[in-house]
């Protein structure tokens, strides 16, 4: 069920999505509100499932992860639980910023950041290419980033 949204709620919304530690005095003086509805709002759209968190988000390149890798991984075994034990065992490894199941030539899409190419080879050899019944993957190496941004509220 997809929540309703006011011009009120949207607007917070964006602003938490720029600033998620902005004082809920500046968030209201911004979207036109007193301090007590935004902070009802903010704590509705908790409730519901809207807002699920708030973290930290770290520069990778400082980091020194400045390697981006796809790796398409296809399974020997597809069925419920052997899909289960893979989805646990993925999450286990740091270096994967993202992975989905999807549909298509492959059963499983991972983005992961590596220092460099012999980074890359270790992650590969060592920790994607012995989780449970991966029979093959296929790597693709990011030139440059293009777009890449969390999710704006529109």
């Amino acid at each position: 069920m997809k929540p309703e949204l006011d011009a009120q709620d949207r607007r917070i919304l964006a602003e938490l999505t720029e600033n998620a530690r902005i004082p809920i005095a500046e968030l209201a003086r911004r979207v036109g509100l007193s301090k007590t509805p935004v902070a009802q709002r903010i704590r509705h759209l908790e409730e519901i499932g809207l807002i699920t968190g708030y973290r930290a988000i770290l520069s990778p390149l400082k980091l020194g992860l400045t390697h981006v890798t796809y790796v398409e991984v296809s399974m020997s075994d597809t069925r419920e639980a052997a899909l289960q034990q893979f989805n646990a065992a993925i999450r286990a490894i740091p270096e994967v910023e993202e992975c989905y199941m999807i549909a298509g030539g492959c059963d499983y899409l991972i983005k992961l950041r590596s220092r460099d190419m012999a980074h890359f080879r270790r992650i590969l050899a060592e920790k994607i290419s012995t989780l449970p019944h991966v029979s093959n993957t296929s790597s693709h190496v990011s030139m440059e980033a293009v777009v890449e941004q969390n999710y704006h509220i529109g």
